[in-house]
């Protein structure tokens, strides 16, 4: 509606532009389960670190886990990320699943990378009675480092983000200003097939924009990341 009204000042162009309304919306969820992500890496790591602590303390690396969901209900409250991934663990350990089975799902269903590589580690150094404590700790840190990393990395790029989205809105704003000052200053672009033809090409252009925006900065920050 926000596109049909700026371009078209019709309410029949939402009908075409519904594609670009639900890539958007796809964008959009992308966006939001990728945030989710890094707040469960955080919280993992923290989790896998608490562990390392209570394996220290003489717990076995089961009870580790399941007592570790206390720990991180008191620190990110109970319905944090890693509160609910930490039930399903100590659901599965509660009817005789192996640890390995579980944290091998809990990186599939979570998408998280760390996750992933943590649960491959622990199961080769569990088979080969390796130190867990150690192996456990190390992973934290290497966990660690990566979200330095990228805190870093978002940090140099906040300043790109944010002349990147006052990009994008300075189309609009210059539309607003103008229509304001000059009133029917912009009619001839619209109810005609010339107009309409011309203001698709200008949304197309800057939808081609936009994606390219977005594309520049998630290539810089996969080189500064390297």
């Amino acid at each position: 509606m926000f596109l049909a009204y700026f371009f078209y000042r019709s309410l029949w162009a939402v009908l075409p532009l519904l594609p670009v309304g639900a890539a958007f919306f796809c964008r959009l969820r992308r966006r939001k389960g990728e945030r989710k992500r890094e707040e469960l890496t955080e919280q993992f790591r923290e989790c896998i670190l608490a562990v390392a602590t209570l394996l220290g303390a003489g717990y076995s690396v089961e009870n580790a886990f399941m007592e570790c969901e206390q720990d991180m209900g008191l620190m990110y409250g109970r319905d944090a990320l890693i509160c609910e991934e930490l039930k399903v663990v100590r659901r599965g350990l509660n009817i005789n699943v192996s640890l390995e089975e579980l944290l091998t799902d809990f990186g599939e269903r979570s998408g998280c990378e760390e996750v992933v590589q943590f649960a491959e580690v622990f199961s080769i150094a569990k088979r080969s009675g390796g130190n867990l404590a150690e192996i456990i700790k190390a992973s934290a840190e290497l966990i660690s480092r990566k979200a330095k990393l990228k805190k870093e990395v978002d940090t140099l790029l906040s300043g790109k983000k944010m002349e990147l989205t006052i990009m994008k809105l300075m189309p609009f704003a210059i539309l607003v200003y103008i229509g304001s000052a000059n009133p029917g200053y912009f009619d001839i672009l619209y109810g005609n097939l010339y107009g309409v033809l011309i203001m698709t090409g200008c949304l197309g252009a800057y939808i081609g924009a936009y994606l390219l925006g977005d594309f520049v900065i998630i290539k810089m920050g996969k080189e500064w990341s390297e």
